[in-house]
């Protein structure tokens, strides 16, 4: 149900499995992980907890399924030599189902949940010791697993940009009160209280952009970093580049607005005067 196709070699049979021998089928990625060329590792001997494996086929690529998901990083083993050479019981975690056509999920289900409570031996009335989801649910669980991180990761950058425009608040109120005696003479020169105003306001834009941009080559890197060490499917999306461009330019102004009023609000004879 898995639809794997191989590139070399074959998958193991229904008789290996029940013989449980110790044959091995590669991801695509788990060849070049062992410097070894997919076509030359078939026929090889790989180690599996201490225990040698005949590699007998390798799988064709199917690319990452995020972070912690990649098959083309496993090895698949015959489930009884897995049980019971490897694992040490009969025991499985969990049992993939495909419903067959013109079967409805529905009925589907409840079929599984009855034969599952009677392999089980479960009694009428009692509850269940085992869970059936379907791949709509699971995919709902993703979702909401995706927008809780989202409002997460959302939230922290929120109270990251409130810091960092109080931060360039402060500084340049400081500037502000450091240039006093400078604003004094630019005004006493004719400069006008707009012209002031641009100028901290410039400033102030200028730090955040410079910000946003060392921040957008940080995450280029981490997620070059990422892509090429890990192997993990990365990719920098443009849109989101020009709205964080965007959110520290909002920031610079916003935040700049307070400090360049004051300064273009500031008495040029009490500048003149600030030592």
């Amino acid at each position: 149900m898995r639809n794997y196709k191989l590139t070399h070699g074959r998958m193991f049979t229904s008789g290996e499995d029940a013989g449980r021998q110790r044959y091995a089928v590669l991801g695509s990625s788990v060849p070049g992980m062992l410097n070894v060329n997919p076509g030359a590792i078939i026929g090889q001997t790989i180690q599996i907890r201490g225990q040698p494996f005949e590699v007998i086929g390798v799988l064709e690529p199917k690319g990452s399924q995020g972070p912690w998901a990649n098959p083309d990083e496993q090895i698949l083993i015959p489930l009884k030599t897995a049980q019971y050479r490897i694992f040490g019981t009969d025991r499985l975690r969990s049992i993939s189902v495909a419903i067959k056509e013109g079967v409805s999920l529905d009925q589907g289900m409840v079929d599984i949940e009855r034969i599952m409570r009677r392999e089980h031996k479960i009694r009428p009335g009692g509850e269940n010791d085992f869970q059936i989801r379907n791949q709509q649910e699971i995919l709902a669980t993703q979702q909401q697993t995706t927008q809780t991180f989202g409002v997460l990761l959302g939230s922290i950058a929120a109270v990251s940009l409130l810091v960092g425009g109080i931060g360039i608040m402060n500084i340049m109120l400081v500037s502000v009160t450091e240039r006093t005696r400078e604003i004094g003479i630019r005004k006493a020169l004719g400069a006008t209280p707009f012209n002031i105003m641009f100028q901290f306001l410039i400033e102030s834009l200028v730090l955040c952009l410079a910000g946003g941009g060392l921040g957008i080559l940080l995450g280029w890197g981490a997620s070059t970093l990422m892509s090429t060490k890990f192997g993990w499917n990365t990719a920098i999306d443009s849109t989101a580049v020009v709205v964080a461009f965007a959110f520290s330019a909002a920031v610079g102004l916003f935040f700049g607005l307070w400090p360049a009023r004051r300064a273009a609000t500031l008495n040029t004879i009490d500048a003149l005067r600030y030592e």
